[in-house]
């Protein structure tokens, strides 16, 4: 009964900046996991980064490494994905994920997901 929404997509230019939001609703555990995964245009789903809410274990695609960070908000309920030095390739539907139970942390492996938010990242 989790339920996931995203924000804070839009456009942005190369080398810049964007924060996305995932606003979180139903209860979580501490064994439970949060992702950020995106889909760019004409390419499959693809994992970003991860974290798990009981804290201390986090994970980052190598392309995004160095430039996202993954983090949350537990007060507001809220997981954020703050991005640096964005490139064109970046460019994706961003989606939020939960997995509510222990397990391997994946596209296919994923319990939810928001509806997505469009990040676009212009040259």
């Amino acid at each position: 009964q989790v339920q996931l929404v995203e924000s804070g997509g839009g456009l942005a230019q190369a080398g810049g900046s964007l924060r996305l939001s995932c606003a979180v609703s139903g209860r979580m555990f501490s064994s439970s996991s949060m992702g950020w995964f995106r889909q760019p245009p004409g390419k499959e789903r693809e994992f970003v980064a991860t974290f798990r809410w009981s804290g201390g274990i986090t994970d980052y695609a190598d392309s995004v490494k160095g430039r996202f960070t993954i983090s949350r908000d537990n007060a507001k309920n809220m997981v954020y994905l703050q991005m640096y030095s964005l490139k064109p390739e970046d460019t994706a539907v961003y989606y939020c994920a939960a997995k509510t139970s222990l397990g391997r942390i994946g596209v296919r492996y994923m319990d939810y997901w928001g509806k997505g938010t469009l990040v676009t990242v212009s040259s």
